[in-house]
């Protein structure tokens, strides 16, 4: 998958596999408990799995990869959809969603602002400077995500390696 022109910030993915539901989460389970590796956790909850880097690899920067598997729909009934989703630590996605909700926020209020100065026929111009700056500091927190996601693409590819060779299995 190649996440280094995707315009989102949390690539998504789907694969589907010609076995089981069962089998294929019977594969992470397996691969969790031969590999007892200090580089990543597993965790695996009924048809979710998720990926986190652990110890001296993870950074503030660093991905993670969560997959749900699900029943194919139709006529296959020994096939799996998976889902998956590369995105960043919870708590750093958590903070840049307050931001942004911050930032619109103080967007939409200096607009009514605006909106009000000049029914009232009063100067704005102090408005719309809060409003263009609000629309910089936006693009700014795009920036800053993009960098953020481009600093662990290599532990990305470490993830869908570590996906792959599951599957292969």
């Amino acid at each position: 998958m190649d996440t280094q022109h995707e315009v989102r910030l949390r690539p998504r993915f789907y694969l589907d596999v010609a076995e089981n539901i069962a089998v294929v989460r019977e594969k992470f389970a397996t691969y969790r408990q031969k590999n007892q590796s200090t580089d990543f956790i597993m965790k695996l909850r009924n048809n979710h799995v998720q990926f986190t880097l652990s110890g001296e690899k993870r950074h503030y920067w660093s991905p993670h990869l969560s997959i749900e598997l699900e029943a194919k729909e139709g006529n296959e009934q020994n096939a799996t959809h998976i889902r998956g989703l590369f995105g960043p630590d919870q708590t750093l996605w958590t903070l840049f969603m307050f931001l942004h909700f911050v930032v619109a926020g103080i967007f939409i209020l200096f607009g009514i602002f605006a909106y009000s100065n000049y029914t009232l026929k009063e100067s704005m111009t102090m408005d719309l400077v809060v409003m263009f700056l609000m629309v910089i500091v936006w693009f700014l927190l795009y920036v800053i995500a993009r960098q953020i996601r481009e600093k662990g693409h290599t532990q990305t590819d470490a993830l869908e390696a570590i996906l792959q060779d599951i599957l292969r299995s």
